[in-house]
């Protein structure tokens, strides 16, 4: 049995490959952040394994999981690896699924593949949640396929407003009535410069959460 996820981990593996970086950042929205997370970096066994290993955790606090669904591409790896480390790692067998970004006009057809999501409580898994208008259309294949948001994971939550007051992940938690979860927040990232005496970078992610934090 692995030990329980701690952010901790993720975080350290995330600063030691480039995935996390601190300092100044212009994201599209204009905005100029202390930081910046490139999930798309985490792109090996050891990072794979240990994300699997948060999804995995998160999941099994929940009631129940009818099917994991991994969003094109992101995702994908990620619901693969979870339903592995379930299995290997706790003894949950739980089925699998993701979408094609196109429709296949020949096969089997369609822009779902893997487990049937029908009548299914479906969790989604993500590595983060921006302006939401990807995962909206997600949960709106799924929910024209059957299935039923129980929920969404993501790597990070930024805990940072969009255009209004709330942020992405609040906007898609009223809206759809589904809980989000994160492996790791903005806070936990303070806590963890906080720990380690980084002080400037610190003093910049307090301004930044006091500016544009939820």
């Amino acid at each position: 049995m692995l030990p329980p996820f701690n952010p901790q981990q993720l975080i350290d593996l995330a600063l030691r490959r480039g995935v996390l970086k601190f300092g100044e950042f212009t994201l599209k929205s204009g905005r100029v952040s202390p930081y910046f997370f490139n999930a798309g970096l985490l792109n090996d066994g050891e990072a794979i394994s240990l994300l699997a290993a948060g999804y995995a955790q998160k999941l099994l606090q929940c009631e129940s999981v009818g099917v994991i669904f991994g969003p094109a591409y992101k995702g994908i790896p990620l619901a693969a690896a979870t339903a592995a480390t379930l299995w290997q790692t706790h003894g949950v067998n739980v089925p699998w699924g993701f979408n094609r970004k196109e429709a296949k006009d020949h096969g089997e057809g369609g822009v779902l593949v893997g487990a049937d999501v029908t009548g299914q409580r479906v969790w989604i898994l993500d590595d983060v949640i921006t302006a939401g208008t990807a995962i909206r259309e997600v949960i709106q294949i799924l929910e024209a396929a059957g299935a039923s948001i129980a929920g969404i994971v993501v790597a990070l939550d930024r805990q940072e407003r969009g255009l209004g007051e709330q942020s992405a992940i609040q906007d898609i938690e009223a809206r759809y009535q589904i809980p989000v979860h994160a492996l790791m927040t903005l806070d936990d990232l303070i806590h963890y410069l906080d720990r380690h005496q980084r002080t400037q970078d610190l003093h910049a992610m307090q301004a930044y959460r006091a500016r544009y934090g939820v």
